[in-house]
Order: structure tokens, then C-alpha cells, then sequence
């Protein structure tokens, strides 16, 4: 896969993920993000927060690449994880607009308005996601958050300023993890 041999190459120079994982790539990052999709099948519109090496982003965007209306966004403010991006995009084709920001000034420059679908993959706890991902939640919108084995306990954090209807599912990668479906998702002192 064009995408593996990227990141190979450019993790020599450019620390995109753990090295203790290069040896599990595919089920680590590459099966890890694509789970998301069996979760949103028909979903067009989709922002990818923190998206580093493009995981789940860039995943998403090649996995739905024969779709004319599939569409992803990825926000990264790292320039070297944004060139490794551009250059996946540039060797596999698929439709990805990159936005070499942080997150909170994408948000007040409202550049990415109606998305189906906000991910996040090792961001953030999930209170401060919340925080990050509310500016881009509308009616429609729902969250997919990869998450890890303290998720219980980000929940209760979260809950504490958060109201939202949320969902977990198994993560298919591993046994520990969880994916977060937000839907919902408003401020308590809003």
C-alpha cells in the first residue's frame, strides 16, 4: 500500500507515530481508522481533528474514494505532518482538503461548516475535545472518537460540563478501547 510506505519512509525523518507500532501498522492505525467508516457508511462530509499522520482522516478519505461525494477534511498545525499528508493525498488521489491550523482558529474562521461527521483519534481527554469539536457539531453532526481504556472516566469528566447523547461501541482493534458516538453535543452553560 502506497499510504504504509509512505509513513515507513517519512517516519525516519518526521516522528508521525509511535515507532513501537510501525510493527502493527495495519491493525494499529490503518484497521483502527477504517472502523469508523461501519459506523457512518453513508456519511459524505467528514472533519478530522489532530489528524497528525492522517489517521482516521486520510484512512476514510481512501476507503471512500470511489464515492463523487465523499469528502474529508483533516486539521493538523504540524507543517512536516501536513507535507506527509499532502504527499499521501498526491500519491492515492483521494479528496482531502488539508487545513494547516490549530484547531480553534479553523473554528472561529468557520471554514469548515456542515460536516456529518467529526473524528479524533489520541487528541485529547474528551472534556477538551468536546471543547474543540463543538464549533463544528449542527443538528446533524455526530462524533466518532477513538478512545482508550480510560474512557469510563473521561465520560465522567466530560459530563461534568457536557451535555450529549453518546454511544460506545467496541473498538474491533482492540479489547481495551472504545469508539465515542456524540450526537447532541451542547455546553452546559449554553
Amino acid at each position: 500500500m502506497v499510504y504504509e510506505a509512505l509513513l515507513k519512509q517519512w517516519q525516519q525523518g518526521v516522528n508521525l507515530v509511535a515507532p513501537n507500532t510501525l510493527a502493527h501498522i495495519w491493525q494499529r492505525h490503518f484497521a483502527d481508522s477504517a472502523q469508523l467508516l461501519a459506523h457512518a457508511p453513508q456519511a459524505a462530509k467528514w472533519l478530522d481533528l489532530g489528524s497528525g499522520a492522517g489517521f482516521p482522516g486520510l484512512v476514510i478519505a481512501i476507503c471512500t474514494a470511489n464515492r463523487e461525494d465523499s469528502h474529508v477534511h483533516i486539521v493538523e498545525s504540524n507543517a512536516r505532518k501536513c507535507a506527509f499528508c499532502q504527499e499521501v493525498v498526491r500519491e492515492t488521489g483521494c479528496s482531502v482538503e488539508i487545513h494547516q491550523t490549530r484547531i480553534e482558529s479553523l473554528s472561529r474562521a468557520d471554514k469548515v461548516i456542515g460536516a456529518e461527521i467529526v473524528t479524533a483519534r489520541a487528541l485529547a481527554p474528551l472534556d477538551n475535545l468536546y471543547k474543540l469539536a463543538s464549533h463544528f457539531f449542527g443538528p446533524g453532526t455526530t462524533g466518532l472518537f477513538l478512545k482508550g481504556r480510560q474512557v469510563s472516566q473521561e465520560l465522567e469528566e466530560a459530563a461534568k460540563n457536557w451535555d450529549s447523547e453518546v454511544q460506545l461501541h467496541p473498538s474491533l482493534t482492540d479489547a481495551r478501547a472504545r469508539i465515542v458516538e456524540v450526537s447532541a453535543l451542547r455546553h452546559k452553560g449554553s
